[in-house]
């Protein structure tokens, strides 16, 4: 129809001249009167073209229009997508439907942030926190975004409906025990709130800071009593600042207690509170004094005192449980949670690279044992060869073993470039994941 419009004129337009092109042949004068034959067809052509574009236009309009579809109306177990600021989450209309007071939650509240572009729910908002509101949605329970100011994830959780949706199910109480027992639970919330985030409150980012002081000083106390000059007054209660420094330890020890029970009373689910690592180290680094305070009591110095605390191998094993106390560091520092928490999305790797490691190891140190057995000591078991293979491809090279036969040297300088390229392989992996999963916690 379009070829129609544009040729009919055209053709017109040709009967028109050659007509004129006749009767200038046959001697006669083209008249004004063929004239207006021409414009008209013109005309014709350039308002087909302008009914074209417009209808072109139109059917843009309608191709890109943002509006919901006819039958948005969907099942409970139908998927739907939600483009956030071009991140798209994927789940399903039973889960969002859980909660109708929120913005996610409510058809009608919902329906205007479609986009038939998209075939997607589609927010301009901040995409980091998006994680914590879909994980509420999920299973109830919040979890505030790691790297992301408090004040921003309250604005978020504020659009989208959560704070609404807090606040109907805390408006309904009916008696005074209900009322008791909620205030009872936010109490409990804020201290928690409190303990674990700094930027809380200027008094919260005050405990922190002095929960790092502590852990300062008793790491120096750590290392300082390994010198043979100061290990006597750790130890002996006749020397001069022994009972100063113990008093230190109590302070510093009794201030780790109180923050660990007061984490644990304050903690929203108790069985929760022993699956996170942190608490364990926490345990762990409190458990040493506790136990040499019970072995020698508190008059013959505690955790660090006493000659008769070295027959007794416990209490060595608790005294290696001091140096978890510098991982308590990680708890403070955001980069530090970032990098572990890459570490976690990496371990398949980390799993196949120790897989690999353990294969070359056992099977090139069994290789060179049954080279150097006959003419090298050095290589007298399996096990020693294996120790020679990790300390060759891992390039330290100590020196305190090498092969001596002629086989066993080039053996061992192939056993060094294989080594190098066999870690490397997996290494590549691990370290572009580690940097793609940093990246993303840090937006």
């Amino acid at each position: 129809s379009y070829l129609r419009k544009l040729i009919g004129p055209m053709v017109k337009i040709r009967n028109e001249g050659s007509v004129m092109q006749q009767s200038c042949s046959g001697g006669g004068v083209a008249t004004k009167k063929h004239l207006p034959v021409f414009f008209q067809a013109s005309a014709a052509l350039v308002s087909a073209h302008r009914n074209d574009d417009d209808r072109d236009s139109a059917l843009s309009v309608d191709i890109y229009k943002n509006d919901e579809p006819a039958n948005h109306t969907s099942s409970d177990d139908d998927l739907v997508t939600i483009n956030v600021s071009g991140t798209e989450f994927v789940t399903t209309y039973s889960c969002l439907n859980r909660y109708p007071n929120t913005l996610l939650g409510s058809e009608e509240q919902r329906k205007p942030y479609f986009s038939a572009k998209l075939n997607a729910y589609y927010f301009n908002r901040h995409r980091p926190c998006f994680d914590s509101i879909l994980h509420f949605y999920q299973t109830g329970k919040e979890a505030p975004p790691l790297n992301v100011d408090p004040d921003v994830y309250a604005k978020e959780k504020e659009f989208f409906g959560l704070k609404r949706e807090r606040e109907e199910k805390n408006k309904i109480i009916t008696n005074e025990e209900e009322l008791r027992g909620s205030c009872i639970k936010h109490t409990r919330m804020k201290i928690h709130q409190f303990l674990q985030d700094p930027r809380s409150s200027q008094p919260a980012a005050f405990w922190h800071g002095l929960d790092i002081f502590f852990i300062c000083i008793s790491i120096c106390f750590l290392i300082i009593e390994s010198e043979p000059d100061f290990t006597e007054q750790f130890t002996s209660n006749k020397a001069k600042y022994f009972y100063v420094l113990f008093s230190i330890n109590c302070v510093i020890m009794g201030f780790f207690t109180f923050d660990f029970v007061i984490r644990l009373l304050t903690w929203p689910n108790p069985i929760d509170f022993w699956k996170n690592f942190f608490n364990v180290l926490d345990i762990l680094s409190i458990m040493p004094f506790y136990v040499g305070l019970l072995a020698n009591g508190v008059g013959s110095g505690g955790e660090d005192s006493g000659v008769s605390t070295q027959h007794y191998v416990v209490l060595r094993v608790c005294r290696i449980f001091r140096i978890v106390r510098i991982f308590k560091f990680v708890r403070h520092s955001r980069d530090l949670l970032i990098i572990m928490k890459a570490v976690s999305n990496a371990k398949r790797e980390l799993v196949l690279l120790v897989l690999l490691l353990f294969i070359f190891v056992i099977t090139f140190g069994s290789i060179m044992y049954y080279i150097e057995s006959g003419s090298n000591n050095n290589f007298n078991s399996i096990m020693k060869s294996c120790w020679w293979v990790i300390v060759t491809i891992t390039t330290v090279g100590y020196g305190d073993m090498y092969p001596e036969s002629v086989g066993g040297k080039f053996f061992g300088a192939f056993v060094l470039t294989l080594g190098i390229v066999f870690l490397a392989l997996p290494m590549t992996i691990i370290v572009s994941k580690f940097s793609f999963v940093y990246e993303r916690e840090k937006m």
